[in-house]
């Protein structure tokens, strides 16, 4: 096992928390950003963070993988769901694509073995 993903997670919030205190108004309109964008909408929610974790393996970003598999999995998203986006995403981004499809299915493993 690579990471913890969910010490990740956690560390990643508490980063973030230092960055909002440095840069709060930008990191006040990113969270409302994110809050509309993520909010349930003729998407739902689940869907939304499905995509997200789909650009976040593409991209390949760790802190954005541990973000939406938790979110995805907190709004309700099945293995299946999440595996399928991995695949739609390895399809997008290629080989550097499956090494971080294989984290993501590595941080839904640990997200859900509570």
């Amino acid at each position: 096992m690579a990471e913890n993903y969910p010490r990740h997670y956690e560390h990643v919030r508490e980063l973030m928390g230092k960055l909002s205190r440095e840069i709060p108004k930008t990191m006040e309109g990113f969270s409302s950003l994110h809050m509309a964008a993520v909010g349930a909408g003729v998407l739902g929610t689940k869907f939304k963070e499905l995509i997200a974790l789909g650009i976040a393996v593409t991209v390949r970003c760790d802190g954005c993988i541990a973000f939406h598999v938790h979110g995805a999995v907190e709004a309700g998203a099945s293995k299946e769901e999440i595996s399928e986006t991995i695949g739609v995403a390895v399809m997008m981004g290629g080989g550097p694509s499956v090494m971080y499809g294989c984290e993501a299915l590595e941080a839904l493993e640990q997200f859900t073995q509570k």
